[in-house]
């Protein structure tokens, strides 16, 4: 195995079991599930590093640690979109990689800022509409008799990822911005 891969590797298995123990590091969680977490930096971090298949695979990774200790699971289904789909669509954050390394070459910290965010919040969202259609098909049952099942799980899921995506945001614009070597990938 060359030394590149081997890295890849390393670094998605590392990042992929850190993402896993900050979801265990929770500000606040949800009566059925869901928390504000910072579990979706460590994926973000590999996406802008790696590109759009060490994002997925660290969001994979992430999400089935998490669905084989102890994830709640009502059907199958349920389990393949909360846990395994819902985290490794947070690896599409790559999206805005070639911005952002743009960005950093040419020294403009306001574009970083902007690339990050802006990446983060595409896998944020995606993993966000995951929930979203999973709580409408498996967790309608706990929306009040007068609330559409799709609002409630709008207004359920929203709560706790619309402030982990910003949490998120805020914590790798500065970690980035500071930090820039993290996004150089050696060989």
């Amino acid at each position: 195995m060359d030394r590149k891969r081997l890295q890849l590797l390393l670094e998605v298995s590392i990042l992929g079991a850190l993402s896993f123990i900050l979801d265990k590091l929770t500000l606040f969680v949800m009566p059925q599930g869901g928390s504000i977490t910072l579990s979706m930096l460590p994926i973000v971090l590999i996406a802008f590093r790696w590109g759009l298949k060490g994002g997925l695979l660290t969001g994979l990774i992430s999400g089935l640690l998490q669905l084989m200790t102890g994830g709640t699971i009502f059907h199958w289904a349920q389990a393949l979109l909360d846990y395994t789909l819902a985290y490794t669509l947070v690896g599409v954050a790559a999206i805005t990689t070639f911005w952002l390394m743009n960005s950093l070459k040419k020294e403009r910290k306001g574009s970083m800022i902007a690339a990050i965010v802006i990446g983060t919040v595409i896998g944020g969202t995606l993993r966000f509409i995951i929930h979203f259609l999973g709580g409408i098909v498996f967790f309608g049952a706990y929306a009040p008799a007068n609330q559409p099942v799709w609002l409630y799980s709008l207004v359920y899921n929203a709560s706790y990822m619309i402030p982990s995506i910003i949490l998120c945001s805020v914590v790798a614009s500065i970690l980035f911005t500071t930090a820039p070597r993290l996004l150089n990938v050696k060989s």
